[in-house]
């Protein structure tokens, strides 16, 4: 039930194995690109059956099309199980919008209601160079711990709220 660093270390390798694809213990940017796209249509193909489980859902009537009507049952049903999650998560967060839709509000750059995963790879990327103060490529723990102290030290180790998290100065 648990993932151990045995674990990790196994499925890393295994990926390196499979990227890998001539065996000779290093990979080229031909198969870093090769296994990019093998992902890429892995997630198309998850995409399109996602979107065609909706569609099927969405079609009530089973005409081939969705209807207005159909579009906005659709559009009730989501909301609905957008309040039963909320509901779900009053005791962990008092039932507000959390952190992450902040985030991914602030990533819809081109303000579609959408996050594409150029938006998001850009919003990883800089919050990264952010905390990457000296551009190494790699986030020290000093360097965690002063993005941390920086955004007002959110919580501590056991969850309690930290100095500057709603208090102090400017709150």
């Amino acid at each position: 039930g648990a993932i151990s660093k045995a674990d990790r270390k196994a499925r890393a390798e295994a990926r390196f194995a499979d990227t890998d694809s001539n065996q000779v213990g290093e990979i080229s940017p031909a198969e870093m690109t090769a296994a990019r796209e093998k992902r890429e249509a892995k997630r198309a193909k998850r995409d399109e059956e996602r979107q065609a489980k909706m569609f099927a859902t969405l079609d009530a009537d089973g005409s081939g099309g969705l209807s207005q009507a159909e579009l906005e049952a659709g559009k009730e049903m989501r909301a609905e199980r957008r309040a039963e999650r909320r509901g779900q998560r009053t005791g962990r967060r008092g039932g507000r919008d959390g952190g992450a839709m902040r985030m991914l509000r602030r990533a819809d750059t081109n303000y579609d209601e959408a996050v594409s995963r150029e938006e998001f790879d850009a919003m990883i990327e800089a919050r990264f160079a952010r905390i990457d103060t000296d551009g190494s490529g790699t986030i020290t723990k000093a360097e965690r711990d002063a993005a941390k102290a920086k955004r007002g030290g959110r919580r501590g180790p056991r969850g309690e709220r930290g100095q500057g998290a709603g208090q102090g100065a400017g709150s």
